[in-house]
């Protein structure tokens, strides 16, 4: 205790800154119950400095004297980053110097167990005084945690209300009856001692996507508010959805009622959806919980022939309805709750050859999406939240996966809003999947944390389905504790025992396969494994990562942001050549540097010789690598169910995994996705040589105009074929297959281009390839890569004559937004290849972050104009005006 508690000192001197009968009734209009958010005004300290009880602390007589300020939700080192005691730990190696933080790089802190001289192995306490209005007086109040990590005391006003062993659980949710304890019209003073977790706790890990922060995100990490009610409070309603083969929707409503009071209460619980009202007579216990359910077997209301339907947003319009339920006590309402639900169906079966696909509302989908990554101290940004969601859609996906990182409900809202879904599930690699060293306390707050979630998630019709474990499934008994409270709660979306390919003996095949890889392979890779491909090695369960089935997590491998963002995350002495500082910012285990993606980079592009000049290689590396991932998945639905790219987005300024980075730079990762995922697609097959159209649109394409030309280094004509072809809707069909051609140059090009009947380009993509195949080692490929034995050769692309693009810009305000029009012309004979926009702040400021592009890193043929737009929030111009930047491959 003297020496973490020394530690903190040390520290401190330095730094410190100060079912009855079924009735028809209408919700009474009334406002739910008061909300008060508990955000500003706490106080923050470490319980070393602390020599007081928090019966002691939770009055007003206590004096927090030289306690940081904070804002909750807050973890415990996002506290005192904030509050400058520590340095930023994004930057360089900075999270080095903060104390615990010595273990080797690369390896799983999160696994660990914290050094015993770290300050954050002893509990730190939060403190918040607040006034409850006199309002408040003879109703029942609430005191609500969201998320708590891990443990914790609790304390009102002098009392304690929850201990350490009742509050324990990440992803526990805790609502409190303070009624006895609170002060209506008076000071209140909380006061929470959090204990943070250890190896051996069901807590928040990174595994191996990046480090972990040193105090293993202990605190107060989601909202605390105080909720208001009569005796008896309305909790978590929603609906579920059954649809007819004729599109007629049965609902199912139900909702949580807890009875505060010590006396049985009889009472009658509303409901209203659009125009369907119904309600039940319920009777309720002394402090009891309860599910109460409408059966529209029962409630004739409660079946619409004409439903709006949710549907993700390539799919239709996210519709939403306002459901109201209440619960009335002598004609007077006890509580209401309202909350926003979605009519829609999600479905999923095993096809043929037993690969899992997905429908919704009786349509197949094929899931395209990423790995979300949260901030690595848990901080939440709405602002940036907002940001990210418009790059998932600008891309073109619709999924996002959660590994055990279940987000807030802003997250959730903005998912149903925008009609991208989210698959949800425990987390790998950690004490979540050591089943076999659980002792009774982890399976009860497995259970918890699993009806707390559920409970909380199950009305968004956004949630795709749920992951009852990642890397492996949950043994027999953990399995069957988790269907049974998935379905005690109606959980009303596909429920998958794992994200891998093992069987179980309770629920079977999961018709999923997490097969990697995860480090860099050959484009090629994706299409030459193929569904009942006989390698030497399989990769995992389900086979390996090539296009088919359902791949819950995989990926080309690192995706080493632009220049920018390594000047930004590195100082200027260890940003060349690669390093242990740039390894720190790689991943873990396995991925704990990038030499597999560089020998590549270097054998296929010719070697880097400066940070600009990689870069720009990494870029074009990481294109090619996602668009044939999403291509591959995509030409062969529904053989393919979907991908999840492995990641998303990162947590910390990261070298590894992402389609954009930390900063909120898009590079090259995010315009091959976006590339692969146009709606009408024209993709060139690297097994076959194939050029076929994946129409993602859910209408058909008649009469559209395939262009295929095949072009030399010199801009050289070697073939061109024009097809007309129809594209049903959610469907893909072969345009032409390009033959055996001779006299092409070691590096050559194929351009695609797609027309409607009205002549307007639809579609369009651009692919460099070379004469000199990529062997790929099947016979040692393992969980995480498979080798190349032999690269393709670009290297002749340094020979590209330089370019000088013709450019002019313009922009515009609309509404909160700025649109930048560029005009990009060509008026050379030779090819501009790779050309990078950017629009900055100003001649000499730095680049607009975030910006949704039209397009960027665009090649264009001898004598080709293009309009490329970018929008961007106007108020990050401030007193500015954007300065449009170009410079591609060969551009002068």
């Amino acid at each position: 205790m003297m020496n973490r508690c020394a530690a903190v000192l040390l520290f401190s001197v330095f730094f410190t800154i100060s079912s009855a009968a079924q009735k028809k009734a209408s919700v009474q209009r009334q406002p739910p119950g008061d909300v008060l958010l508990l955000r500003d005004g706490w106080t923050l300290q470490s319980s070393c400095k602390v020599d007081k009880k928090g019966e002691v602390i939770s009055t007003p007589q206590f004096a927090p004297a030289g306690w940081h300020a904070v804002t909750v939700p807050t973890t415990v080192v996002a506290a005192l980053v904030k509050d400058k005691v520590y340095p930023d730990p994004m930057f360089g190696m900075n999270l080095r110097s903060f104390p615990g933080m010595n273990y080797p790089i690369g390896s799983n802190f999160s696994g660990s167990p914290m050094r015993q001289d770290s300050p954050f192995m002893v509990p730190w306490w939060y403190r918040k005084t607040f006034v409850l209005p006199e309002s408040y007086r003879g109703k029942t109040i609430w005191l609500d945690f969201a998320g708590i990590n891990y443990r914790a005391n609790i304390f009102l006003n002098g009392k304690q209300i929850a201990g350490y062993d009742d509050v324990a659980g990440a992803w526990r949710t805790y609502e409190f009856n303070v009624t006895g304890s609170a002060l209506a019209g008076k000071t209140n003073v909380l006061a929470v001692e959090v204990f943070s977790p250890t190896e051996k706790d069901l807590a928040i890990t990174f595994v191996d996507w990046y480090p972990a922060s040193p105090d293993k995100n202990m605190g107060l990490f989601r909202d605390v508010e105080i909720r208001t009610s009569g005796p008896v409070a309305v909790r978590y309603p929603t609906v579920v959805s059954k649809l007819d083969s004729d599109g007629r929707a049965h609902l199912t409503v139900t909702t949580l009622l807890k009875n505060g009071s010590s006396q049985a209460l009889k009472g009658v619980l509303k409901g209203q959806i659009d125009k369907a009202e119904f309600s039940q007579d319920v009777e309720i216990g002394p402090n009891e919980q309860k599910d109460v359910t409408f059966d529209p077997a029962q409630v004739q209301e409660l079946n619409d022939d004409h439903p709006r339907l949710w549907w993700p947003a390539q799919m239709g319009k996210p519709d939403l309805y306002q459901l109201k339920m209440s619960f009335e006590i002598g004609g007077k309402a006890s509580d209401t709750a309202e909350t926003k639900v979605g009519i829609r169906e999600i479905t999923s079966k095993l096809n043929e050859n037993g690969k899992r696909i997905f429908s919704i509302n009786g349509k197949n989908i094929l899931i395209r999406g990423g790995g979300w990554a949260p901030d690595m101290m848990l901080r939440e940004n709405s602002q940036r939240l907002h940001d990210e969601f418009a790059y998932v859609q600008d891309m073109g996906l619709n999924t996002i996966r959660l590994e055990g990182k279940l987000e807030s409900k802003q997250f959730f809202d903005l998912a149903d809003e925008r009609g991208i879904l989210v698959l949800a599930g425990w987390c790998c690699c950690d004490f979540w999947e050591h089943w076999q060293n659980w002792k009774p306390e982890d399976y009860k707050i497995a259970e918890q944390s699993l009806r707390d979630q559920i409970y909380r998630l199950r009305s968004h019709p956004s949630l795709l389905g749920w992951l009852n474990g990642s890397d492996n499934p949950p043994p027999p008994d953990v399995e069957q504790t988790y269907l049974r409270v998935e379905k005690e709660l109606l959980w009303p979306n596909p429920v998958i025992s794992s994200a891998t390919g093992k069987p179980t003996s309770v629920s079977g095949d999961s018709g999923v396969k997490m097969s990697g890889p995860y480090e860099y392979v050959a484009p090629s890779y994706w299409e030459q494994d193929s569904l009942g491909a006989n390698h030497p090695q399989n990769c995992n369960p389900g086979g390996c990562g090539g296009g088919y089935g359902f791949n819950t997590e995989t990926s080309p491998g690192p995706a080493v942001p632009p220049i920018e963002s390594i000047q930004k995350m590195l100082p200027k002495e260890h940003r060349w050549p690669i390093d242990d500082w740039w390894n720190f910012h790689a991943g873990g285990g396995e991925f704990k540097d990038i030499h597999v993606f560089t020998d590549a980079l270097n054998a296929r592009y010719g070697a880097a010789n400066n940070l600009e000049d990689y870069t720009t290689k990494a870029q074009l590396q990481t294109y090619e690598g996602i668009r044939a991932m999403f291509e591959a998945y995509s030409r062969n639905k529904y053989t393919s169910g979907g991908v999840i790219q492995w990641m998303l987005n990162n947590g910390w300024p990261s070298m590894i995994w992402h389609l954009y980075d930390y900063y909120l730079r898009p590079g090259g990762g995010y315009f091959g996705a976006k590339a692969a995922l146009q709606p009408l697609d024209p993709v060139y097959g690297y097994d076959d040589h194939s050029i076929s159209v994946v129409n993602s649109r859910y209408e058909d394409a008649k009469g559209l105009r395939v262009v295929a030309k095949v072009l030399n280094l010199d801009m050289t004509e070697k073939f061109s074929n024009e097809s007309t072809i129809d594209v049903t809707a959610d469907s893909v069909v072969k345009a032409t297959t390009l033959p055996e051609i001779a006299g092409l140059s070691p590096t050559y090009f194929v351009a695609l281009r797609v027309s409607d009947a009205s002549g307007n380009t639809v579609g369009e993509n651009f692919y460099w390839l070379s004469t000199k195949p990529e062997t790929i080692d099947w016979g040692k490929s393992t969980w995480y890569t498979t080798p190349t034995l032999s690269y393709a050769d670009f290297t002749a692309m340094a020979q590209l004559p330089k370019v000088k693009l013709n450019v002019s810009a313009r922009s515009e305000r609309k509404g909160e937004s700025e649109i930048t029009h560029i005009t990009l012309e060509n008026p050379t004979k030779s090819l501009a290849f790779f050309v990078r926009l950017k629009v900055n702040k100003g001649k000499a400021g730095e680049e607009i972050l975030p910006v949704l592009w039209q397009d960027n890193y665009v090649s264009l043929l001898p004598g080709e104009k293009r309009e490329i737009t970018a929008s961007y929030h106007a108020s990050d111009l401030g007193s500015t005006s954007p300065y449009v930047e170009v410079k591609g491959w060969n551009t002068e």
